[in-house]
């Protein structure tokens, strides 16, 4: 046979039907299908479209599935190493037959389905009944709430940077350090003397006035100094950091959510939504919400409304949902909800075929290579979109007061060096009088003794007529020396008395003023002149 006549008898021969009744040539091994197409079982609802949208052509009655998941499940079939005929079944969900999801998947072990496509979730109680491949999906379980209104409207907001017990802790750290200065300070400086109600108005004005640097009265003691250093550094700390707080707070968008936590719903009495057909439902009771308290929806929108609305006004609390839909909720209503509480993990959506499938392990090997490549993000970009310019939900963007524990550091060093400064302060005062502890008087006695010794002001001044320095003593001694040299030269001359009084600060004598302001033109300074 020449080339010619196969190449006729090709032209003169169908095309060549496949187990299944397919005309695509198999890619390996053939599938027993029994000459059948796979029955695969879709869920038709009213919302959520960008995961799956089933459409039934009233002429032909061709059902036709679109959406992320649909794409998903013919890329998977379509890397297989055969070929896999099938038809889509409509499955209806939130009919009035209340069907959901789980009876569609029990569809496939009353032999009414060979495959569910679908967001299904993989279950426990679901695998009980048929085999599911790979998740091709993440998932999880969250809540999402409305939004409070924008907290930098408060009038109170220059309150919120910190927290209530970082502000009390500030504020009695404050006065211990002014009361740790006076005590320091009340023997030896006169500014911290006097009736009873300015030495309190001291303790308050001397430590919260270093709030902002605004103290002027003059320290003496250097317990006293150490301690103003390391309060100083405190107060700085404190004060930038608040100040930074505050900034941030009053920039930035804050996303305050109305409810953080799930348990604050049942205490409430809050009505809870869920998507229409959804396990969620069954995951609240197991969390004892009240099953009065359950309303279900279909689309994102009806979840903005119910939201909106909030219980009081028929709407709800709170939906919870799985997270893929909540992460396209927001997407789309970033700025008005946010998502709170506690993720519970799920297993995420997977395509479920009967028990014993030799499909499962095939599909799921198919499922990782997909999931590998660039089609998952070309077809989540096809479908979902990119994420709007949107505050972070992640941990929500919101700026926290600051706590505590943020400067628990710091005030252990202030606290540790004011309370050093004040006993070494005490050790020394006791040392010096040691004489009163010594007595035989009652306790009663020597705590009121060593009171009136701690009151009484305490003379730093040093005489320089009771006790001359060095200096003074020299200069004493060459003054009464150059009067007696010039006693016996000059005998007429008036002289100064020799008898000199050194001031008390300054060292200066009226003798020394008047011996210094002799004019250079008197006959006295011409006679020295001319005797030497």
């Amino acid at each position: 046979m020449n080339s010619k006549t196969a190449k006729s008898m090709n032209e003169q021969l169908a095309a060549i039907i496949w187990p299944g009744e397919s005309i695509i040539v198999p890619r390996g091994w053939e599938i027993p299908t029994s000459g059948k197409k796979l029955r695969v079982g879709v869920p038709v609802k009213g919302g959520l479209e960008q995961f799956i949208k089933v459409e039934i052509d009233a002429k032909t009655q061709t059902v036709t599935a679109t959406g992320f998941i649909p794409d998903v499940f013919k890329e998977v079939i379509q890397s297989l190493p055969y070929a896999i005929p099938y038809d889509f079944i409509p499955f209806p969900i939130d009919s009035p037959t209340s069907q959901d999801y789980d009876d569609l998947v029990y569809k496939i072990s009353s032999k009414e389905y060979d495959a569910v496509v679908g967001d299904v979730t993989i279950l426990a109680s679901r695998a009980k009944y048929v085999d599911f491949t790979l998740p091709f999906s993440e998932s999880g379980i969250s809540a999402v709430v409305s939004v409070r209104n924008d907290d930098r409207k408060n009038a109170w907001i220059f309150l919120k940077p910190l927290k209530s017990e970082l502000w009390i802790t500030t504020g009695g750290f404050f006065i211990f350090i002014g009361f740790v200065v006076w005590v320091l300070e009340h023997r030896v400086n006169k500014e911290f003397r006097g009736p009873k109600h300015k030495q309190v108005g001291m303790i308050f004005w001397f430590s919260f006035s270093t709030l902002v640097f605004a103290h002027r009265e003059r320290v003496t003691s250097n317990f006293t100094r150490f301690v103003l250093i390391v309060w100083v550094f405190v107060v700085l700390v404190l004060t930038s950091s608040y100040t930074a707080n505050l900034t941030s707070m009053l920039t930035v968008q804050q996303l305050q959510p109305s409810i953080t936590d799930l348990n604050d719903l049942i205490k409430n009495g809050e009505y809870v939504g869920y998507q229409e057909g959804s396990f969620v439902k069954d995951v609240l009771k197991h969390m004892n919400f009240d099953s009065s308290k359950f309303r279900s929806y279909s689309t994102l929108e009806e979840y903005s409304n119910a939201l909106s609305r909030g219980s009081k006004n028929g709407g709800v609390g709170a939906i919870v949902d799985e997270l893929p839909y909540l992460r396209l909720f927001l997407n789309k209503y970033c700025r008005k909800y946010i998502m709170v509480g506690p993720t519970y993990k799920a297993a995420g959506f997977g395509f479920a075929f009967p028990k014993g499938s030799p499909l499962v392990p095939d599909v799921s090997r198919a499922v990782l290579q997909v999931m590998e490549g660039e089609f998952m993000n070309n077809i989540i970009q096809k479908w979902f979109g990119n994420e709007t310019d949107c505050p972070k939900q992640d941990g929500m963007a919101i700026t926290s007061s600051l706590t505590l524990d943020s400067f628990m550091g710091l005030f252990l060093i202030a606290g540790v060096s004011a309370g050093s400064a004040l006993l070494l302060f005490f050790l020394i005062f006791l040392y010096q009088n040691r004489e009163i502890l010594a007595t035989d008087d009652s306790v009663w006695q020597k705590l009121s003794a060593i009171a009136n010794a701690f009151d009484k002001e305490k003379d730093n001044s040093n005489s320089m007529s009771e006790e001359p320095s060095e200096g003074n003593e020299i200069l004493t001694a060459m003054l009464f020396a150059e009067s007696e040299a010039s006693t016996e030269i000059l005998p007429h001359l008036p002289l100064q008395s020799p008898e000199i009084r050194i001031s008390d600060g300054l060292g200066a004598s009226p003798a020394l003023e008047g011996f210094s302001t002799t004019e250079s033109g008197t006959p006295v300074h011409e006679n020295i002149t001319g005797t030497t």
